[in-house]
């Protein structure tokens, strides 16, 4: 049986998890032919994701995706294929700063990422440059597959009216009946 838990840790965009839960299990079931999985997927802001790189990796500053791998293969026994187990913290600010730096939207930024930690999590490394490429060319071909799939943009949940702004438009449609 496989298990994805979403958790959305953070206030940059409201992301409707039940699309990113469908999009995650295309993903994963589909495009990598994963016949059992264990994942947990945070969505963070900035300030929780300095804190897991300075934690966990020893890294300063924010990063877009971090990738726990809890099936760690061992010589005798490497990684089955169409098994994967991890966590992912995954940087919405990130995602929305990388998307304006390359003119694209956060929502394919935020799936980027999660193809991005999969594949990790499959064994893909982007340490060395050929791996690097060897990586981003199977991450654009799954981001590409699941845009056929799926619009992006129904990942952005419109913001909850709070309370406050509820008075005021009740207050200005008041003013404004005739």
């Amino acid at each position: 049986m496989s298990d994805l838990i979403l958790r959305n840790r953070q206030h940059t965009r409201p992301v409707n998890l039940p699309v990113l839960r469908r999009i995650a299990r295309v993903l994963l079931e589909e495009l990598l032919g994963l016949e059992q999985y264990d994942l947990g997927v945070r969505l963070v802001g900035r300030v929780e994701m300095i804190r897991v790189n300075r934690r966990f990796l020893n890294h300063p500053g924010s990063t877009d995706v971090i990738t726990f791998d809890h099936l760690v293969p061992s010589a005798r026994n490497p990684r089955p294929a169409t098994r994967i187990e991890g966590e992912m913290f995954i940087c919405l600010d990130d995602a929305v700063a990388q998307a304006r730096k390359f003119r694209t939207a956060w929502q394919s930024e935020l799936v980027r990422y999660l193809a991005h930690g999969a594949l990790h999590l499959r064994g893909y490394d982007d340490l060395e440059p050929a791996a690097r490429r060897a990586m981003k060319r199977e991450e654009n071909r799954l981001l590409r597959s699941l845009a056929k799939r799926f619009r992006f943009d129904q990942l952005a949940r419109p913001r909850r009216a709070r309370a406050g702004d509820a008075a005021a438009f009740s207050r200005a449609s008041a003013g404004s009946c005739s």
